[in-house]
């Protein structure tokens, strides 16, 4: 009975950390309301509201046809290295987190450094030369 429990504890630690693993594109994000997911897509558009203190960061287009918006409030930005909105600018990202919709769109809200790193594994480096 013990070791019954033990397998499927596991087993159910194992399945939760699975679909936390898996990869998307920013423009399958729609399609994944309510899941937490990782989405890895390049940021086009950034935004600092001095306001609110709020940063937004929008995957696979700019705004307003970005498919996936991650949200930076100004009480977790302060965890960042560098200005959220400066040091992603341009670079492709990996974003790990729970896919809401703000009227009608996909957003992620990250409240720590760790659920959004730049992605390196499609950065090689291509020679014109083919070397």
């Amino acid at each position: 009975m013990k070791r019954s429990l033990i397998l499927v504890a596991f087993i159910t630690l194992v399945g939760s950390l699975a679909s936390a693993q898996t990869k998307i594109s920013a423009k399958e994000a729609s399609k994944h309301i309510g899941e937490t997911i990782m989405i890895c897509d390049k940021v086009y558009g950034t935004k600092f509201f001095d306001n609110s203190g709020m940063t937004l960061l929008d995957l696979g287009g700019n705004h307003p046809n970005e498919y996936l918006t991650i949200v930076i409030n100004k009480e977790d930005r302060d965890k960042f290295k560098n200005k959220p909105e400066e040091y992603f600018k341009g670079a492709n990202v990996c974003v790990t987190g729970k896919i809401i919709d703000y009227k009608g769109k996909p957003e992620i809200i990250v409240t720590d450094p760790k659920d959004l790193k730049i992605d390196l594994t499609d950065n090689t480096i291509k020679s014109s030369s083919g070397f």
